[in-house]
Formats: structure tokens, sequence, C-alpha cells
């Protein structure tokens, strides 16, 4: 019987017989659990690939399959959780549930799950506790890190005023804000024209940009192809291999002249730490994750940092008479004859509220950073499998008709009570939520406060003539302004 049966089929025959066999070992493999979220149908093999990775197509898929659905790169299962309620589930009611990050080849390649970002388990959690306690203690307890915002803020004005006529302030405002990183990674500040630096955040800015473009999210669906081919996947480790010889040289000198008893910065400390652990190898601290967790800083304290500045800049210039009432606050709690400080912000309701609403309008991480089920979870109804991968939809958090008056405009007043007085929104999440909501938030409202407010104390904000910015952001990792000029002029 078998012989016949092998005689009877020709070569096209064999192909045929392959590829349904294929087929429905495909169809086994990636088929749904029981009350799985919905979703698009998956092709044989490909998944959704040709699915839009991004927040708005991530909108406009809830609308269908609704706040809880399910997507297939590849052979890999992505639940997308969307809007307040169904977030705040995930992050918050179910924080123990989904805190792991995925196996994400793009970033994997990079990154190697260590570091600060992109680990788990108990390395996660020695070096989330380690940074907590560099950023207090070289933070709020000794404030130097708010000094050094303010000193940044100065070379920030000066170089705003050297700049004649219209301006883009995208590099400027990345080597300021990546020198409050600087400061806290190197314990230096670079000078805005030192080439090797500019270089450095120029390589780091391409890699955000292509992160979020479709080639680029290709190769997660099929690394073991695309790592053999050319595309914006290969720019990106080369600009990365760069970043990290850079970091590594950093970490040299700091070797050199390393005293425990007087830590000048992260770095300094690390170094200490690994000594502590060195008889604890599982906590994961190296020289190998020292140069990752500084490019986590690095990635995280820069790039989000500069993207909401910019952002603020140019709401400023399209809505001129908030900038006025942020100016007139400025001029009445500070005046012109010093600095902004953080103690300033309790007395300026109408400037916090501006500063939250630019994060919320801004929509700078629109899709947060993917994590995966720890454990199986029922969310929203529906089984998660332990091992399945999430992404919280936070501009559907931010941008909520449920949890704001006037979600799609920029408008102040969500943050602020019937008296003028700032208020708290819970659904204010742009540094996500739960256990893993980002380590340096804090830092990051304090950059965005001293130089915000530093800008408009001592410059008056305007578009060019004949030139209208859109608000329309760029769709990189990030959400980003697209390029626009500004014009100063001193107050």
């Amino acid at each position: 019987m078998m012989h016949f049966i092998f005689d009877s089929f020709d070569f096209k025959s064999w192909i045929i017989l392959f590829f349904v066999f294929l087929l429905i070992a495909d169809i086994i493999k990636n088929k749904n659990p029981s009350n799985f979220p919905p979703g698009p149908w998956p092709l044989p093999f490909l998944g959704t690939i040709f699915t839009k990775m991004d927040f708005r197509t991530m909108h406009e898929l809830a609308e269908v399959y609704g706040k809880v659905f399910s997507l297939r790169v590849g052979s890999e299962k992505l639940v997308i959780v969307s809007g307040y309620k169904m977030v705040k589930e995930a992050l918050i009611t179910h924080n123990d549930s989904f805190i792991d990050r995925p196996h994400v080849p793009l970033f994997h390649k990079i990154y190697k799950a260590i570091g600060l970002t992109m680990s788990n388990g108990y390395p996660w959690k020695t070096h989330r506790k380690f940074a907590a306690s560099h950023l207090r203690t070289f933070g709020e307890e000794r404030k130097n890190l708010e000094l050094r915002i303010q000193q940044e803020s100065v070379y920030l004005c000066d170089a705003f005023r050297t700049e004649k006529g219209p301006f883009n302030p995208m590099v400027i405002l990345n080597g300021a804000v990546s020198n409050t990183v600087a400061c806290l990674l190197f314990g230096q500040r670079f000078d805005y024209h030192d080439e090797c630096y500019k270089r450095i955040l120029c390589l780091d800015n391409e890699c955000v940009q292509l992160a979020g473009s479709p080639r680029a999210q290709l190769y997660n669906a099929c690394p073991w192809l695309l790592e053999y081919l050319p595309g914006p996947h290969q720019t990106i480790f080369s600009n990365y291999i760069e970043i990290i010889d850079f970091l590594k040289g950093e970490i040299s000198k700091h070797r050199v002249d390393w005293d425990p008893l007087n830590p000048r910065d992260l770095i300094d400390n690390y170094l200490t730490e690994m000594e502590k652990k060195k008889s604890d190898p599982e906590a994961g601290f190296n020289i190998e994750s020292l140069v990752i967790t500084c490019l986590d800083v690095i990635e995280a304290g820069t790039e989000t940092g500069a993207t909401t500045l910019r952002w603020g800049l140019l709401f400023m210039i399209k809505f001129p008479e908030i900038q006025e009432k942020v100016q007139a606050e400025i001029d009445r709690e500070i005046g012109q004859s010093r600095q902004p400080c953080l103690a300033d912000r309790d007395n300026m309701p109408y400037t916090v509220a501006v500063t939250h609403e630019i994060q919320r309008f801004g929509d700078i991480v629109p899709l947060g950073f993917p994590k995966q089920s720890v454990k199986d979870t029922t969310l929203g109804g529906y089984f998660i499998p332990k091992g399945t991968s999430i992404t919280t939809n936070l501009s559907s958090v931010l941008h909520d008709p449920n949890e704001w008056e006037t979600p799609d405009t920029f408008n102040p007043g969500h943050f602020l009570d019937e008296n003028g007085q700032f208020r708290k929104r819970d659904a204010f999440m742009p540094f996500s939520a739960g256990k893993r909501a980002c380590v340096g938030e804090q830092l990051a409202r304090n950059v965005l406060f001293l130089f915000f407010t530093s800008l408009l104390q001592q410059f008056s904000i305007s578009k060019c003539p004949g030139e209208e910015p859109s608000l329309e952001g760029e769709l990189w990792f990030t959400n980003a302004p697209a390029p626009f000029r500004v014009c100063v002029s001193s107050r």
C-alpha cells in the first residue's frame, strides 16, 4: 500500500502535501485557547504581520474587537489592552501578573534581557531597587539633581539666546536633557558642541526613529531570516554597537579612579554594588549589565524628556494665550530676579497643569513597553495564558472620553479644579503604572518643570512668519512632533 502511494505521487503532489501538512501544523500550534481575546484573522505562518503596530491602528482595532483584543505576530500572540478601566485592571489590579518583559528580538539583540528595563525576575528587582536608591540619594536627599538641572537651565537659555533667527530646537533640547542624565550617570555634563557626544545622541535618536518603522518591526516576526538581510534593523544594531563602545569607555575611566567611599555618580555606585554582590551572582551586577543599565537610563531619560519639551514649545506657539497665562504666573510667583526652583510648583497650579497637559496631549510613549504574563490570568473576562505578551495602549488612557472632558483638545483645565488649584487625575498615566512604571518619573517631572519655566521666564516663543507647524505627530518608537522652527524674543 505504501509503495503504491509513493508511486502515485509526483513531485508537485508531494509539494502540495507538504504545504498542507505545514498549514495544519501551524493551525494546531497557534490555536487560541478557550475564551482568548478576539482579534483579526491571522494569515497562516505570518499571523497579523501586515497590521500596523502603531497606536492609531490599535485605536481602530479596539473599536471593532473591544478593549481587550489579540494579534499574532508570526507565531507570537500579543494582547492589546485599551481604555483607562482595562489598563488599570492590567497594571494595578493584576500588578503581579504582568511584570515580566517578553522576548522581543529587535530589543533582545542589544539588551540581552539584562540591565534595568528589559530584565526579569530577581535581576530586575535588584536593579530597580538599586536605581531607585541612587535617584533618591543623589536627587531628593542631597538636592544634587535639582541644582544640576538649574545649572543646565542656564546653559539651555544661553543656547536659545545665541540663536539668530528661526531655528529648530531639537538638537539643543536633546543636549540639555541628556546632560541631566549625563550628570546622573557620569558625574559631568557635555558641551552642546562636543562632537563625540553629539554623535552618540544622533545615533540614539536615529535608533528611536527607526525602531518604530514597519520594516524594523518586521524583524520581530522573522529574525532568523532578516538577520542576514539589509534593512533599518541593521542600522539600529550598528548604532547601538557604537553607543555601547562609548559607554564602555566611560566606565573604564571610572574604574581607574573609583573611590567607593566617595561615589560621584551612578557608575561609581554600581561598581560598589558589584563588589557587594560578588557572593550573589544571580543578582546580575557585572560590567555587561552596567553597560546596558547606562544605556537604559540614557534612552529613557533623554528621548522622552526632550520630545516632551518639544511638544511643550509647539503647544505654546500654537496656543499663545496659554503661554501668556503661564508667563503671568511665572512673573507673579518667581519674577525675573531668580531662577525657578522645585518649591515654586506649590504656588504655580496653572503652570503645573500645563506641564501635565503637555504630557497627556503629547502622548509621548503611546503603547508603553510590552509586558508578559507570569501566570494564567483573567483580564476583562478573557483568559490570558502564562507567557502571553501584552501591550497597554496608554494613548487610549490619556484620551479616554470617559475620563477627560475634552480628550482631543489641549486643555490645561483638565488638571484644575473649580478654584483654579491643581488636581490629580487617575487616568494620567504617561509613565505607565504598577510595578513596571518608569523608575525615573520624578526626575522627568522635575526636568520638565524647571526647563519649561526657565524658558518661558526668559523668552516669548512664537512661530516663524509664513510657517504653520503641525500638531500631527510622527510615529517613531515614541510619538514625536514633526520638525518645526521657533522664533524667540527675550522678555
